[in-house]
C-alpha cells in the first residue's frame, strides 16, 4: 500500500531482501523509497515483514523496542494516513510517526493467497 498523499509521485513495489529508507517527501508525508534521493514511493503490501533499523531513542523509549526490530507492515484507520507498522510487542504505529533516514530491509513478502478457482484447477 501507499498512502493517498504518495499517488503523485512515482511508486514501484518493495522487494524481499531490498532495503529503503524511510523518506519526507515534499507533500510532508513519511514513506519509503529507495537509497539515492529517488522520490519513487515504494508501496508495499500489508503483512509484509520488514526490519526497521536506526530506531531513534525517543521512539524506543515510547514503543519500548530496540534500535533494531522487526515488524509487519499493516493498514491502520487513523486519519487520513493508513500505512503503518506493528511491532512484536504488539505496539502499532503510523508510518508517519517514525523518522526520516531509518533503514527499512523487507525480509518476508506477503505470499500471494491462493484463489479458489486455482484450488479447483489443481484438483
Amino acid at each position: 500500500m501507499c498512502d493517498y498523499s504518495l499517488e503523485v509521485y512515482g511508486t514501484q513495489p518493495a522487494r524481499e531482501g531490498e532495503r529503503y529508507m524511510t523518506t519526507r517527501f515534499p507533500s510532508g508525508t513519511i514513506g519509503l523509497t529507495a537509497f539515492g534521493g529517488n522520490l519513487t514511493a515504494v508501496c508495499v503490501q500489508c503483512d509484509t515483514r520488514l526490519m526497521l533499523e536506526n530506531i531513534p531513542r525517543d521512539l524506543q523509549a515510547t514503543l519500548g523496542v530496540s534500535a533494531r526490530e522487526e515488524v509487519t507492515f499493516i493498514r491502520m484507520e487513523r486519519g487520513p494516513y493508513r500505512d503503518g507498522v506493528r511491532f512484536c510487542n504488539g505496539r502499532e504505529i503510523l508510518l508517519q510517526q517514525l523518522k526520516p533516514g531509518m533503514t527499512v530491509s523487507v525480509t518476508r513478502l506477503l505470499e500471494r493467497p491462493i484463489l479458489s478457482f486455482e484450488t479447483a484447477t489443481a484438483e
